[in-house]
C-alpha cells in the first residue's frame, strides 16, 4: 500500500517538473521573439512574441492545473481534482483563440499600411533558434505527458508543437522578404500564422471539452476493459457500462451477474479481483461493481448450479 502511494507522489512530482520545464522554457522563447521583433520590425515575429505571451500565461495556467489535479480528495471535492487539469486546457485554448485576433488584426493593419523592415539576418538566426528549441520542447512534452497521463501537458506539447510551425511560417517569410524584398510578404506570413494557431485552439478546446462532458473513455480504452471482465470465467454476464476520464483519472462503472448459488462474500471477492484487474490496466482507475444473481430463469447465466439442478 506505501508503495502505490509512494509511486503516485512520485508521478505527480515528475509532472509538476515538466510543467516547470515548459513554463521556464516559455519565458526564454519569450524574451527571444520579443528582442527579435523589436529588432527587425517583423509583423510576423511580433506575431510569435504575442502568441508567446499567451503561451506563457498558458503555461502557468497549465502549472497550476497540474499541481491542483495531484491533490488527493478533501470533504468537499469527493471525486478529487482531476477536472483541473481540463479546465487549464480549456483555458490555455481560450487564450490561444485571444492571440490569433490580436495578431490577425496587426496583420490586416500591416497589409494595408506597409511596413519597413530592418536587421532580417538577426530576426532569421533568433526564429532558427526559436524553432529548434520549440521542436525539442514538443517531443519531450509530448512524451512526458503521454507517461504521465496529463491531459494539460499535452495541450502543452500541442501548442509548443503548433507554435514551431507558426514560427517556421516567419522564417520562410524572413527569407522570402530578404530575398524579394517585398515586405509585404512579412504580414501575409502572419495571417498564416493565425490560422495555424486557431487550429491548435480548436483542437485543444476539443479534447477539454470532451472530458468536461463525461464523454465515454476512447474505443481501445473500452475494449480492453471488457476484454478483462468478460476474460474471468466466474463472470456470466456483465452491463450498463459507464466510463468517462477526469484528468488522468478514469471512472468505470458496471454491473456484473454470477450464479445464484454464489455467497455474499464470494460474489464480494469477484468484484474486487475484477476492479484490480481493470486498476492493473490504469495507473488511476476508481472502479465501481454492482454485484447481480442471476435471474430466476436463468436466462443470463450458462453455469450449472443448485438453484438450476433442483428446479422442476
Amino acid at each position: 500500500m506505501c508503495m502505490a502511494v509512494e509511486t503516485q507522489a512520485q508521478r505527480q512530482a515528475a509532472r509538476e517538473k515538466v510543467a516547470r520545464v515548459g513554463l521556464g522554457t516559455r519565458v526564454v522563447l519569450l524574451i527571444v521573439k520579443a528582442l527579435a521583433a523589436l529588432a527587425t520590425g517583423s509583423i510576423g515575429i511580433f506575431a510569435d512574441a504575442v502568441h508567446g505571451v499567451v503561451d506563457v500565461t498558458g503555461a502557468t495556467i497549465g502549472y497550476i492545473g497540474v499541481r491542483v489535479a495531484g491533490k488527493p480528495p478533501d470533504e468537499e471535492h469527493l471525486y478529487g481534482h482531476g477536472r483541473a487539469e481540463d479546465i487549464a486546457a480549456a483555458s490555455i485554448a481560450t487564450l490561444i483563440f485571444l492571440a490569433a485576433g490580436i495578431v490577425g488584426y496587426e496583420a490586416i493593419e500591416r497589409l494595408g499600411d506597409g511596413v519597413v523592415l530592418h536587421n532580417l539576418e538577426t530576426g532569421i538566426a533568433a526564429t532558427a533558434f526559436v524553432i529548434v528549441l520549440k521542436i525539442f520542447l514538443s517531443r519531450y512534452l509530448l512524451r512526458a505527458g503521454k507517461r504521465l497521463d496529463s491531459v494539460a501537458i499535452e495541450a502543452m506539447s500541442k501548442d509548443f508543437g503548433v507554435d514551431a510551425l507558426s514560427s517556421g511560417a516567419v522564417l520562410v517569410g524572413l527569407i522570402l522578404v530578404r530575398i524579394t524584398g517585398q515586405a509585404i510578404l512579412d504580414a501575409v506570413v502572419a495571417i498564416v500564422v493565425v490560422v495555424i494557431i486557431i487550429r491548435a485552439a480548436y483542437s485543444t478546446m476539443r479534447d477539454a471539452i470532451t472530458n468536461l462532458m463525461d464523454t465515454r473513455l476512447p474505443a481501445g480504452e473500452e475494449q480492453a476493459i471488457k476484454q478483462a471482465i468478460e476474460s474471468r470465467p466466474d463472470i456470466n454476464n456483465y452491463h450498463a457500462l459507464r466510463t468517462r476520464k477526469a484528468g488522468r483519472q478514469r471512472y468505470v462503472q458496471f454491473h456484473i451477474v454470477v450464479p445464484r448459488d454464489k455467497t455474499v462474500e464470494e460474489g464480494h471477492r469477484i468484484a474486487e479481483e475484477t476492479e484490480d484487474g481493470i486498476r492493473a490496466l490504469f495507473s488511476h482507475a476508481a472502479v465501481t461493481i454492482h454485484v447481480e444473481p442471476c435471474t430466476p430463469d436463468c436466462a443470463e447465466c450458462p453455469e450449472q448450479c443448485d438453484d438450476r439442478t433442483t428446479s422442476p
